[in-house]
């Protein structure tokens, strides 16, 4: 064995000493830890001839990229919709990379782990108040989880044209209606062949970001006779507004659509008596897209994706690997290989799992509720400010806000961020530039507002 590998092998103890304890400082130190950092200047290395084994390696790491590093784990980061780390999740984490499972198959004599990742799905689908007739995987994101629905919506499809897309390709028979598309969905389309820039757009209700049931309808009635892909929202980017399923369900029974709902975070809501009236119908969804490292904050990357039981041979169709001979027959052994886009995946269900069984629903319900009401505290300062106007509505844990004199929101956010105690993110509301806060993260407190808003106020003073 080479020399280095074997030494490393040899103290393979200490080296994850050291880990742990840098990895407990960092993560006792989060608070303090820069939520942004403008410096990008680091050192030039080239490939060793010998080697330095994995302390040393270590080492450099700290002394010259550790300061890269930023606090998008940490209480004050605001920024898109990034969850932190529980001690479950972290836990479930390491054991992944540990075991190093190729997740796979639930039979046989290799890798068995998918049996794991089965009763995974099943936990989040009792988490989430689901029936029982959705079948799910873990994935990389929203990205690919969107990805995957879509590509067994593109194949329901086509079997209403009497055609298998995923041998036959695309033809351009098939309509995608949308209101607020995510942009993950909207690459997820480009990916599949629809075309990013064929999307056609659905109203929203005026004053909401969800679908206007009118201007639906009329599409509907306009396309009929084509297969109709239809992306919903539970909780859309900037106000988290959820489209009325319910009223949805009632247009689908009608005319026979694929409802596909991106619920990448919006789908927690489920976790709270007081919100899960937003998700009321979406059971009756085709395909649903759940974000984990969001409000679920397990570490990157790992989302899911949930298609209905009586679509399973449309996805092994969509991603079976019939080149293969030694996977066997994808009709008979169950294998994710045959059932989603990766051939090579690691094992992300773990830390899920540990989170589920560790923090339980009552967990969940505990760090949702404490989101919103952080997202709250936020409001009531911004609502009570002479210089900042909370914009549109705040429905659940994100606020999107401006400053009066709108000159100066972008030069107030590019400062706001450099300063490192706390990190927001641009968007546009209703053909505005404005200021958008993210609560998802379990560490949050009223003292992490109470730091913003001193942040805010400095920041104001010298604007």
């Amino acid at each position: 064995m080479n020399e280095i590998l074997k030494n490393d092998l040899d103290n393979f103890a200490s080296i994850l000493d050291e880990i742990q304890k840098d990895s407990i400082s960092f993560l006792n130190n989060i608070n303090e830890v820069p939520t942004s950092n403008t410096n990008q200047e680091t050192d030039i290395f080239h490939l060793p001839v010998t080697g330095l084994g994995a302390s040393t390696t270590l080492g450099l790491f700290n002394e010259h990229f550790k300061k890269l590093i930023v606090s998008s784990a940490g209480p004050r980061y605001w920024g898109y919709v990034i969850g932190g780390v529980t001690p479950a999740a972290l836990a479930g984490d390491w054991l992944t990379s540990v075991f190093d499972q190729n997740t796979q198959s639930t039979q046989g004599s290799g890798d068995i782990s998918a049996i794991v990742e089965l009763q995974t799905i099943k936990l989040m689908t009792e988490l989430f108040r689901l029936p029982d007739h959705f079948n799910g995987g873990f994935v990389s994101g929203a990205t690919m989880s969107n990805f995957t629905c879509l590509a067994v919506a593109r194949q329901w499809a086509g079997r209403l044209l009497d055609k298998d897309i995923a041998r036959e390709g695309m033809s351009g028979e098939i309509v995608v209606l949308a209101a607020t598309p995510h942009s993950s969905v909207i690459k997820s389309l480009s990916m599949l062949g629809f075309g990013s820039n064929n999307i056609i757009k659905v109203k929203v209700e005026q004053g909401r970001e969800r679908i206007d049931l009118e201007d639906l309808e009329q599409k509907l009635i306009q396309f009929s006779g084509k297969p109709v892909i239809l992306n919903c929202s539970a909780g859309t980017v900037n106000t988290v507004d959820f489209d009325d399923f319910q009223a949805l369900t009632v247009l689908k029974n009608r005319y026979n659509f694929w409802m596909h709902v991106d619920a990448a975070f919006g789908a927690f809501a489920a976790c709270s008596d007081d919100y899960i009236h937003l998700l009321n119908g979406w059971e009756n969804a085709d395909s649903i897209t759940i974000d984990c490292h969001k409000w679920m904050n397990v570490p990157y990357d790992s989302a899911i994706f949930l298609t209905r039981k009586e679509y399973q041979k449309l996805q092994v169709e969509t991603f079976q690997n019939s080149n293969a001979p030694y996977l066997g027959n994808p009709e008979e052994n169950f294998s994710y290989l045959n059932f989603l886009p990766e051939n090579s995946r690691r094992f992300r269900a773990l830390p899920a799992w540990f989170s589920l069984m560790a923090y339980g629903k009552e967990g969940f319900k505990w760090i949702v509720q404490n989101s919103v009401d952080c997202a709250a505290l936020f409001k009531n300062y911004l609502e009570t400010s002479e210089h900042f106007e909370v914009l549109g509505n705040v429905n659940l844990n994100v606020v999107c806000f401006g400053l009066k004199n709108q000159s100066k929101t972008s030069e107030f956010l590019n400062i706001l961020n450099r300063r490192g105690k706390i990190f927001m993110t641009p968007t546009m509301l209703d053909n505005r530039q404005c200021i958008r806060a993210a609560f998802v993260n379990y560490r949050t407190t009223k003292e992490d507002i109470d730091i913003a808003i001193q942040e805010m106020e400095a920041v104001l003073e010298n604007l």
